[in-house]
């Protein structure tokens, strides 16, 4: 498998640990004293960084390291928007189409302009 291949998935397998250490804890822990969800929140992030670290060092391998970024940043937002809208229940906003357009650009300019 290819190191940039590997690095997508392993950094999408962490958004997904992360997004659910950074905002599930808004819908199972919302009653929770703040330790609890802080701590349950650790834990989850304990097994994102278990995947994001290895990502960063295979990609590094082929990518620079601003490349890298703005990979983790197209990735982030694929993961965050369908938890948002199915996870979460928020409604779909059009602000995150106009987001992703932005992060293509910045794609665009990081990886095909030099």
């Amino acid at each position: 498998m290819s190191p940039l291949l590997q690095t997508v998935l392993l950094l999408t397998a962490s958004n997904i640990f992360m997004t659910f250490a950074w905002y599930g804890h808004l819908k199972h822990f919302k009653s929770s004293a703040l330790y609890v969800a802080i701590a349950v929140s650790w834990g989850i992030a304990l097994f994102e960084y278990m995947l994001m670290v290895p990502a960063n060092r295979i990609g590094h391998q082929v990518l620079s390291l601003a490349q890298l970024k703005i990979l983790q940043e197209v990735i982030t937002l694929s993961v965050f928007i369908p938890f948002a809208v199915f996870y979460m229940r928020e409604p779909f906003k059009w602000n995150y189409v106009y987001a992703g357009l932005c992060l293509l650009g910045a794609v665009y300019f990081m990886f095909f302009r030099d």
